[in-house]
């Protein structure tokens, strides 16, 4: 007795079929597959149109931020010029930052010099930007100007370089840091840095190095902010303390 096959619901339906009818159905099967592709070809194409535009929005975008960059540069100068002549200025608006006041403690002696930050981007913008430290004559180190660069390369993949501190005889302050052990190349779990110096020193990850974003953004940009804010803070204690007594009076 033969045994019979089991048989799809499609193959069950085509056998009902005559070879006209099976071949409409292919037919239209062909065409609905070529029109989805005709569709996707042509989202690919809006989809370059966009990308298009976008690279020329970049573009158009760069060359503001190049020309409004030199037309601020006069004025930074004017700015750093009258900086120079408050005593502590550097130092406070690092002080007053909430993420820059804990790498000072280690190094605040050394740090007292310091009297004006500056930041400069690079020509392209998009390739990185300097910042300088600037110190009065000090006991510590013989640099004027401690510079800490950071790069981008075609690839944008992430660099630092700082300039060589020549420390005065005795007085290397980063040989008082665990994080001297760390030759340089040796592999390691990326810390937060223990000081100012040994943030300014370290190249391990710059492509995530927040004190370096701190200082662009905040320090660089809005410099008399941080550095009033323990004014600020004094007038609002001052404005409590005023309430209270007159709560107590009352």
């Amino acid at each position: 007795m033969p045994v019979s096959t089991p048989t799809s619901k499609e193959e069950t339906k085509n056998a009902s079929l005559g070879p006209e009818e099976i071949s409409a159905s292919a037919g239209l099967l062909k065409k609905g597959e070529k029109k989805q592709q005709e569709a996707i070809e042509c989202v690919d194409e809006v989809q370059n149109e966009i990308d298009r535009l976008n690279e020329q929005a970049s573009e158009e975008i760069l060359k503001v931020e190049q020309k409004y960059d030199k037309l601020r540069q006069p004025f930074f100068q004017k700015m750093s010029e009258l900086i120079a002549k408050i005593p502590n200025f550097g130092l406070t608006t690092f002080v007053n930052h909430s993420q820059t006041s804990a790498l000072l403690e280690e190094d605040k002696e050394a740090l007292r010099y310091l009297t004006r930050v500056e930041m400069t981007e690079f020509e392209d913008i998009k390739s990185g930007y300097r910042i300088d430290f600037y110190f009065d004559e000090n006991p510590y180190f013989e640099n004027k100007v401690l510079s800490k660069e950071f790069h981008l390369n075609e690839s944008g993949d992430p660099s630092s370089k700082t300039t060589e501190i020549k420390w005065e005889s005795g007085k290397d302050l980063m040989k008082h840091s665990s994080q001297t052990q760390n030759k340089a190349g040796r592999k390691r779990q990326h810390e937060e840095p223990e000081s100012f110096f040994t943030w300014f020193t370290d190249h391990f990850d710059a492509g995530a190095d927040e004190l370096g974003e701190v200082t662009k953004d905040d320090i660089c940009s809005n410099s008399l902010e941080y550095y009033l804010v323990s004014d600020m803070d004094d007038e609002e204690g001052e404005g409590e303390d005023d309430d209270d007594d007159e709560e107590e009076e009352g």
